[in-house]
């Protein structure tokens, strides 16, 4: 069997010291065999193992492969489609209970942090940038809503206020979630790795799960081996491929790119984001940016849609890092990687159940950091037979592309044309 390696990321080359995880090569037992290593598998495995649990993790690859380890490493709250959409799409009850749950990611990922001691570069304080008073506007719309759910740790910014905090002169203003924040994405899965194994749970890497034996004791297969349970919970998200076909219809993976400058030194960094908060824009295909530990600019944007890798990443995205700064004209680009998320056509979630015994969530729309740990608490909540804020999520309504695989990705990247129109000419 290959041997699946880190794309050559800065997250990869700056990666926390971990053991070797050996590939599975037995037939083993457990209560819950957890498929994908990335936050939505650890989050759900670290939750049922602090509730008694036995649990067994399932990698293709090595933990955080996926989007989990590509990411542009910002915590940031609320869902791809905010509790407005969710309000008017499933009514005030149901969006009440998913309301107040949007704000609950941030808080579990500073809980594992402190609890486990996981060094992943947390910082506090997340920018959403407006450019213009359109987007400004919904900026104060979104702050009133979000209040509305008990969250606020909020801060409009007028355009004096952004130019303290971003160095870039095109922005009308802006809205600072101190709630929000940013990590090293990878460094942040590897550290829920190790915890969910000092609790005694099992991860095996370059092990894909390739056949899923449904019944009352499902049995996971992979290349060499077996996994009996007694649960399943299914977290491959982008990188799940068609074993689940139920899932595969109603979902498209989708790329987006990142660069990374090298090493700014303190001052240049400093001019930039005088805070080290991180930033995005409120454009529909938006721009985000932040600063790493040792001072490198991180910067990712643009959708690919079917997940094909760019031949020219740094050529895609370099042109908008210089928009936002034109003063990094001379800086070097060290490093330049794409990552797969997983697009559903609502941009909510799909969570749910197959049978009795086979749990899923997917679909985080490119707003996953925050979502997949929250997921995994609801997660391991349903297992437990505590079921409320699962079906919460699990009554969403779930929609098929257009055309089915063969059609979703013009189709959505026709829609993403036209949105690109109107953040360009604000109609």
């Amino acid at each position: 069997m290959a041997n699946t390696l880190y794309p050559e990321s800065y997250y990869a080359a700056s990666a926390n010291a971990v053991p070797a995880r050996p590939a599975l090569q037995d037939d083993v037992e457990t209560d819950v065999c957890v498929i994908g290593a990335g936050y939505t598998g650890l989050s759900s495995a670290l939750f049922l193992l602090e509730s008694g649990f036995r649990v067994t993790v399932l990698e293709a690859a090595k933990v955080g492969f996926g989007a989990s380890g590509r990411n542009g490493g910002q915590i940031v709250n609320s869902y791809s489609r905010d509790i407005d959409v969710i309000e008017r799409t499933v009514g005030p009850k149901q969006a009440q209970l998913l309301g107040h749950m949007a704000f609950e990611g941030s808080r579990i990922i500073r809980e594992r942090v402190a609890k486990y001691n996981i060094q992943c570069d947390l910082k506090d304080g997340g920018v959403f940038a407006a450019l213009s008073a359109k987007q400004m506007d919904h900026l104060e719309s979104q702050k009133r809503l979000w209040e509305r759910f008990g969250h606020t740790q909020l801060e409009l910014l007028d355009q004096r206020r952004i130019r303290e905090v971003v160095a870039c002169d095109q922005y009308v203003g802006g809205m600072l979630d101190m709630s929000g924040g940013h990590i090293h994405p990878l460094n942040l899965a590897l550290g829920e790795a190790a915890a969910v194994e000092s609790l005694g749970g099992a991860i095996y890497e370059q092990s894909p799960a390739v056949r899923i034996e449904r019944g009352a004791n499902p049995v996971v297969h992979t290349p060499q081996g077996k996994v009996r349970a007694k649960f399943i919970i299914v977290a491959g998200n982008a990188y799940l491929g068609n074993l689940v076909s139920e899932l595969a219809a109603k979902s498209m993976p989708c790329g987006t790119q990142v660069i990374t400058t090298e090493p700014l030194g303190d001052e240049l960094a400093k001019s930039l984001l005088p805070q080290d908060y991180c930033v995005e824009d409120c454009n529909y295909l938006l721009d985000y940016y932040r600063l790493t530990g040792d001072k490198r600019l991180i910067f990712g944007g643009g959708v690919v849609y079917g997940a094909r890798d760019p031949a020219n990443i740094e050529a895609i995205i370099r042109p908008k890092m210089l928009k936002a700064f034109p003063q990094l004209k001379d800086v070097k680009i060290d490093y330049a990687w794409t990552g797969n998320f997983l697009l559903t056509l609502s941009r909510l979630p799909q969570v749910g159940r197959l049978g009795d015994n086979i749990y899923y969530s997917q679909g985080c729309s490119g707003h996953g950091v925050t979502y997949t740990h929250l997921a995994g608490k609801v997660l391991a909540e349903a297992l437990r037979g505590q079921a409320e804020r699962f079906d919460a999520f699990a009554d969403l309504p779930h929609y098929p592309f257009p055309g089915g695989q063969l059609l979703r990705t013009p189709f959505a990247a026709l829609g993403a044309w036209y949105y690109g129109l109107r953040d360009k000419y604000g109609f």
